[in-house]
């Protein structure tokens, strides 16, 4: 019997799906502070469907992000709010770790930095101050580029809490990342930063399963946690999930005939990114048990 950590699903599709508003380019950030109960009773639900790790809902809460926006002053207070939630969501329906998010600055699938790294490292930093005291661990997720996880990482470990970090994938061709740059160029370039585990996230999972063997040879605990778009390509920056589309041959069952997929491949960590809710967490758990593994906390 091996020991699988079990995540969460994504909030944010999740939450434009049972909101009363509109989506915006903030449309993850304002429901903290609009309907606060939607994101409290998400995370309830993706608990009670076995998930061991939850990640704050402040994807869209970056500094650069809510300054484009014209709500720079709503950092710290929903920063503070999506810690408080999360919290909430563990006291009410049980034990499971929280992770902190460090999300793309600049919008995500967006490879390119648009500022030095010197100012992007500033800008997780800052993050990570208002996350560090209410989180188990650290999330550098749907990393696009090389230097963008770099500046993550290095922020996340500054904390001294364990560090998760992410990559985004390309969706189709050979394993890359959304950069261009290969996974073993990307591990790479964080040198000897304290990494607990390495991951791939937001692409299809058909982009998942072919890049595994690569990464799962580098060594040390890996996981996945794929979205369920037919494509990102329509989304530019500044702009709202409304133009994505969720593909129709990733129910619950597909999903977790994927994700077992990667456990047999020797994944250590699996949940789910966008479009990938309760019921298939769920759905994840029941063939996790099932296959004879013992779902586990953080590793």
């Amino acid at each position: 019997m091996t020991s699988v950590v079990l995540t969460d699903g994504g909030m944010g599709q999740e939450l434009v799906r049972r909101s009363k508003s509109e989506p915006t380019p903030l449309w993850s950030a304002r429901v903290l502070i609009d309907e606060p109960d939607l994101v409290r009773d998400l995370h309830v639900e993706f608990i009670q469907a076995g998930a061991r790790v939850i990640t704050v809902n402040t994807y869209s809460a970056t500094p650069e992000r809510l300054a484009r926006e014209g709500a720079e002053d709503l950092f710290k207070p929903l920063q503070k709010r999506g810690i408080e939630l999360a919290k909430q969501a563990r006291d009410e329906a049980g034990d499971t770790a929280i992770a902190g998010c460090l999300s793309p600055l600049f919008g995500s699938y967006a490879p390119a930095l648009t500022i030095s790294f010197e100012e992007t490292l500033d800008i997780y930093r800052r993050i990570v101050a208002e996350q560090a005291d209410g989180v188990d661990l650290f999330l550098c997720e749907t990393m696009a580029s090389a230097e963008e996880a770099r500046a993550a990482v290095t922020a996340a470990s500054e904390s001294g809490k364990p560090v998760w970090v992410s990559w985004t994938l390309a969706d189709h061709g050979a394993p890359r990342l959304r950069s261009g740059e290969k996974i073993a160029d990307a591990v790479g370039a964080l040198g000897d930063l304290p990494v607990a585990a390495r991951l791939l996230n937001c692409c299809r999972p058909e982009a998942i399963a072919a890049a595994l063997p690569e990464l799962i040879a580098l060594g040390g605990p890996v996981g996945a946690y794929a979205n369920g778009f037919t494509s990102v390509e329509a989304l530019k920056h500044g702009g709202t999930v409304e133009v994505l589309h969720a593909r129709h041959d990733l129910d619950p069952e597909a999903y977790a005939d994927q994700a077992i997929g990667w456990v047999e491949a020797g994944a250590q960590i699996v949940g789910g990114c966008c479009e990938v809710g309760p019921a298939h967490i769920a759905a994840l758990r029941d063939r996790l048990v099932q296959a004879g593994h013992n779902i586990s906390g953080v590793i």
